[in-house]
């Protein structure tokens, strides 16, 4: 498996492995386009046309030359400072369980932490999301847009993070359109 930044020439595909992954899914965003993909499917599409976007960070898993997975963090905004927001996170049906999401996660975090990035949030399975350091975001005194969220609402400190960095954490612009 190879894990790499997306390339113009992968748009399509991650859409494709982006509808697979979230076909189905009980707590998926809505369909927005006629098509009836999902609404995390176009949402990626919004979030590349966004001053939010930082192409570093979408990056695609490929296996045999085909993309089975993609991750994506956008800049959003924490008590007037940059802090990322994490999703979605898509892999392809065949490839669930097999280590791909996990590859995905250790390299967009690593190399958010390498940019210099305080703190990465995201929407979430607590269960799923703590083997890779994240944690309820209140408790961090980070709030979410939506405090129905409770504990989904997750923060990972990178080595940037200073502890005084607190309020409601405000995504890219894009996510407020699902």
């Amino acid at each position: 498996m190879l894990i790499r930044r997306e390339r113009p020439e992968d748009v399509a595909d991650i859409r494709a492995v982006t509808a697979a992954a979230f076909s189905g899914v009980e707590h998926s965003a809505p369909p927005v386009e006629p098509d009836g993909a999902p609404g995390e499917a176009t949402l990626v599409g919004w979030l590349r046309e966004d001053p939010g976007w930082v192409p570093e960070l979408s990056l695609v898993a490929e296996i045999g030359g085909s993309i089975v997975g993609h991750v994506v963090a956008t800049r959003g905004e924490l008590a007037g400072r940059s802090a990322l927001g994490l999703g979605p996170v898509s892999v392809s049906h065949a490839h669930q369980g097999a280590g791909v999401g996990s590859a995905l996660m250790h390299a967009v975090l690593g190399g958010a932490d390498a940019m210099g990035e305080p703190l990465v949030v995201l929407l979430g399975s607590p269960a799923y999301y703590a083997r890779f350091g994240f944690v309820p975001a209140s408790g961090l005194g980070v709030e979410a847009p939506d405090p129905a969220w409770g504990d989904h609402f997750q923060a990972r400190p990178l080595a940037a993070y200073e502890p005084g960095l607190r309020g409601t954490f405000r995504y890219a612009a894009p996510f407020d359109r699902l």
